[in-house]
């Protein structure tokens, strides 16, 4: 066993370990996040069964794309979405974790082509208000959700969040506990809301304790690498 599939394995155990834990019927879902990884990284870990990819920078991911469009992969936008990429994002990926104000909405809309099935979307959400980090207050769901459902060209899937990286773990899980209640409160009366994405390599387990249905894991499986800045999201 190569160090990507012993990482793989190690990751899909845990996964499922805690989702047991958590009294799950079926395990998280786990989102391999490739950023800054080469297209042959993403090809190994494809080879071994993992089909959802996280890609920060659409440049990059668009790029990966073209190489890898052999596979039969599903790509989610994860990094901060600026205005100026709704038309990438909207052409090229399968799901955008990072909705986070209402003018990209109509941006959104506008670009996903007829011929492909509606983008899917995650509301991301600033839990610990921390002022570099991506993400509308929690007061802000509502209107945005009720936005997105006037578009036949986006669907709305749930909520995404990267707590502050507090060092005491029980802020990091009080926080995980908060967007669950967001959560459940968007999902209530609607259908097709059922994606809680939440948790990195770092505090996944106690990310699905609190409900998380989707995990993002970077370092866990591709090993460490330096961090960018100016991004608004920490490492995954």
């Amino acid at each position: 066993m190569n160090s990507c599939e012993s990482a793989y394995s190690s990751v899909l155990k845990r996964i499922a370990a805690a989702s047991r834990a958590a009294g799950r019927a079926q395990p998280a879902r786990l989102l391999a996040v490739g950023k800054t990884k080469p297209p042959a990284a993403i090809r190994q870990l494809a080879a071994l069964g993992q089909r959802a990819f996280g890609e920060n920078y659409v440049q990059e991911a668009t790029l990966k794309q073209s190489e890898l469009r052999d596979l039969d992969l599903e790509w989610h936008a994860i990094g901060p979405l600026q205005s100026n990429k709704c038309r990438d994002v909207a052409q090229h990926f399968d799901w955008l974790q990072t909705l986070d104000r209402a003018k990209l909405v109509d941006l959104l809309a506008r670009h996903r082509p007829p011929d492909r099935a509606p983008l899917n979307v995650l509301i991301q959400v600033n839990i610990d208000d921390e002022e570099s980090k991506s993400g509308c207050v929690p007061e802000a769901v509502p209107r945005l959700a009720a936005l997105i459902g006037t578009h036949a060209a986006l669907r709305l899937r749930g909520l995404m969040a990267i707590p502050a990286p507090a060092a005491d773990l029980a802020r990091r899980r009080d926080a995980f506990a908060r967007m669950r209640v967001l959560f459940n409160e968007l999902a209530s009366g609607r259908t097709g809301v059922d994606t809680l994405s939440m948790g990195m390599s770092d505090d996944f387990e106690l990310a699905i304790a609190e409900g998380a249905t989707m995990v993002r894991i970077g370092s866990a499986l591709f090993g460490a690498r330096g961090r960018e800045s100016g991004m608004g999201n920490r490492e995954s």
